[in-house]
């Protein structure tokens, strides 16, 4: 699959909290936690399930730095 979005992590599913209509997706992404928001639905087609290799595909106007 090609996309145009430039950030992406390779990241691993570490869990999924079903509740309702959408999914909280917890990502490790070398070893730092990065967390998603998804329907369930799109969970449910991507048959995601803990350990699944994914990719964290960041597309935002915006990305603020802190030091």
């Amino acid at each position: 699959m090609e996309i145009s979005a430039r950030n992406q992590l390779d990241a691993r599913v570490k869990q999924i909290r079903i509740d309702g209509l959408m999914a909280e997706v917890i990502l490790d992404v070398g070893g730092q936690e990065m967390v998603s928001t998804i329907t369930r639905g799109a969970a449910e087609r991507l048959k995601l399930a803990g350990g699944d290799k994914v990719k964290a595909i960041i597309k935002a106007t915006e990305v603020l730095i802190g030091k």
